[in-house]
């Protein structure tokens, strides 16, 4: 079964209405109220992105992000009371695309999820088979990164803004243009953006702390430069 949102939180008054309201709007959506049973219906359906929550009852939305991240690379957007940066950076390093606090407002979440859902879609239309740039080749039909023919592991978010870059190599991108064409919305902040740069450059960089490819524009956002052209 193709589903369009996993909603994963176990309180179930909010997580109903939020997979109600979705469903009303076209963008199919199931819940489920633990991590158990959200692997099990990994097992038999496969939603395009998951909203997951931090506490789970006995068990955290943490660790159930590292674990789904050993098998699959589906968006996943946490969902949480909890407002420290500790947590936000948490759920970004362990391989989660996007940070949303809790209480949200439906009609935000809701157009979030469509943006990504269509990011997601839709975001190897149009483009050459091969990106190039320095050493590094990006084969867009297949999503796959390689170094020197090394192929190198990027999550979902990593991908799409590497993709980005090097579509617009040598040409300086500012912030809210990466926010709504990486992301799809406005919504994004400079933290998930930063997390995401450092990811990228010390998968993909020589000296991360000194990059030669993905440079920081102070003020305005980032260039991926191509020496080679």
């Amino acid at each position: 079964m193709k589903l369009d949102c996993l909603i994963v939180d176990d309180e179930i008054a909010l997580v109903e209405t939020t997979c109600e309201y979705f469903n009303m709007f076209e963008v199919k959506t199931a819940f489920v109220t633990s991590a158990k049973e959200c692997e099990r219906f990994l097992s038999e359906h496969e939603p395009s992105l998951i909203l997951l929550d931090i506490n789970l009852g006995d068990s955290s939305g943490f660790d159930l992000c590292k674990k789904l991240r050993k098998t699959t690379q589906i968006p996943i957007l946490f969902i949480s009371a909890r407002s420290s940066d500790d947590d936000v950076l948490i759920a970004l390093n362990i391989g989660g695309d996007d940070y949303i606090q809790k209480p949200y407002t439906l009609s935000i979440l809701l157009a979030k999820v469509k943006a990504v859902l269509k990011r997601y879609g839709n975001d190897m239309d149009n483009q050459p088979d091969v990106l190039e740039f320095g050493q590094i080749q990006m084969d867009t039909k297949l999503q796959r990164v390689r170094i020197n023919n090394a192929e190198i592991q990027l999550k979902t978010m990593e991908y799409k803004l590497l993709s980005y870059l090097a579509k617009n190599k040598n040409r300086i991108i500012p912030k809210d243009e990466l926010f709504q064409n990486v992301w799809g919305d406005s919504f994004v902040g400079d933290g998930t953006l930063n997390v995401h740069i450092r990811h990228l450059r010390e998968k993909i960089e020589k000296d991360p702390k000194n990059p030669q490819l993905i440079k920081t524009i102070w003020g305005t956002g980032y260039v991926l430069e191509d020496a080679n052209q």
